[in-house]
């Protein structure tokens, strides 16, 4: 009786080990990003994006066998929750890539710590344009998107086209205001245009009334916001009852929706926002048409947005570095696989990484809020 009892025991034993031998084999990807916070809804379409994508790569047979397991820490926008949180998600969890930070702030403080670096780990598809984290060169960070240099060159070359020379720029006072502020110096710098006036005001709140005050009196023709949903929604609202007729930009990072419904549509029908994603809403790109078959099945009833689209696309430029990684990858052999990406084709979409260039993308398309509040190209 007692073999027999020793026998299941040691089945028992063995059944447990096969399955801690299959969880071992999951392959991590850590992705830290403000699911609170004033970036909460942006934070939440990007993580929707992302796990839509790993979903299916794991219904369908994995990488390799193997499937995705995607850790998710909220940082809340704040600095040093972010560097805290990556740190627990390379020492405790071990993940093999990170994965959809968003902030340039807060990445950048990675970079000022030697975080990635000291942890040889790939961050793929940061929810950032800021050139100080494109320049100088820095092997760790694969960006998908266009950067705010990219940006902010498109939006005054069509204001230069339309003759308006008054030009103003609100932004974030912090690294990634102050990037997004310096793309717009050199756009106008390039036409021999000087900048009429700028505003900051503090990351994390929505605290634009002296903004307001400040970039009205200057009477522009044009003011271009270098902020997020809450304070690009507040600023709006303020902006409009006291300068009407000024043509509004927006940087990529904002929610549309978001920001009708803080200032309304009566205030922010009009205001042109800057896209590095295709038009998430269309069906002319094979991307496209696969991101939302997905979001149906694994999302059903989620709307779409460039947020989810870019980290979903962003997920896919991942899955096909870890295809390239080979049966048994590592965090360096993550950062070789993803440079091979020359010219990667997501379909319609193209990444192209190098050994020296880790830029994928410089793709810029302007949207504008229209008379319902959509999006319109």
């Amino acid at each position: 009786m007692i073999g027999k009892f020793e026998k299941f025991g040691r089945l028992l034993a063995a059944l447990a080990f096969l399955s801690l031998s299959a969880s071992a084999q999951d392959i991590l990807i850590g992705q830290v990003a403000p699911l609170s916070g004033v970036l909460a809804d942006t934070g939440k379409d990007m993580v929707l994006g992302a796990k839509v994508y790993f979903d299916h790569v794991n219904a369908t047979g994995g990488v390799k066998g193997r499937k995705i397991k995607h850790i998710v820490k909220d940082d809340g926008y704040v600095v040093a929750d972010t560097v805290r949180l990556t740190r627990e998600a390379i020492d405790k969890d071990n993940v093999l890539a990170l994965f959809g930070f968003a902030g340039t702030g807060n990445v950048g403080e990675l970079l000022k710590q030697n975080v990635l670096s000291d942890a040889r780990i790939a961050l793929v598809a940061p929810y950032t344009g800021g050139e100080p984290l494109r320049s100088p060169f820095n092997p760790n960070i694969f960006h998908i998107r266009a950067g705010y240099g990219d940006e902010t060159e498109e939006m005054i070359k069509q204001l230069d086209r339309q003759g308006i020379k008054r030009i103003a720029v609100m932004y974030q006072d912090d690294p990634f205001g102050k990037a997004g502020l310096a793309g717009v110096e050199v756009a106008l710098k390039k036409r021999n245009i000087p900048l009429l006036a700028s505003a900051g005001y503090e990351k994390n709140t929505d605290n634009v009334t002296e903004a307001v005050k400040t970039l009205s009196a200057a009477l522009p023709q044009a003011v271009i916001m270098i902020s997020i949903n809450k304070s690009s929604g507040a600023f709006i609202s303020q902006f409009r009852d006291l300068a009407p007729g000024v043509q509004l930009f927006n940087i990529s990072v904002v929610n549309p929706k978001e920001l009708v419904r803080i200032a309304t549509i009566d205030k922010a029908r009009g205001v042109a926002i800057a896209q590095v994603m295709p038009y998430p809403f269309g069906t002319g790109i094979a991307v496209v048409k696969e991101y939302q078959k997905l979001m149906a099945k694994y999302a059903p009833g989620s709307e779409f947005t460039y947020a989810s689209l870019e980290e979903f696309i962003g997920a896919k430029v991942l899955v096909e570095g870890l295809r390239r990684a080979g049966a048994n990858p590592t965090r360096e052999k993550v950062i070789k696989a993803l440079e091979s990406m020359t010219n990667y084709d997501a379909g319609g979409f193209k990444v192209s990484f190098s050994p020296t260039n880790r830029i994928g993308s410089r793709f810029v398309d302007i949207t504008i809020i229209g008379r319902d509040g959509t999006l319109k190209r």
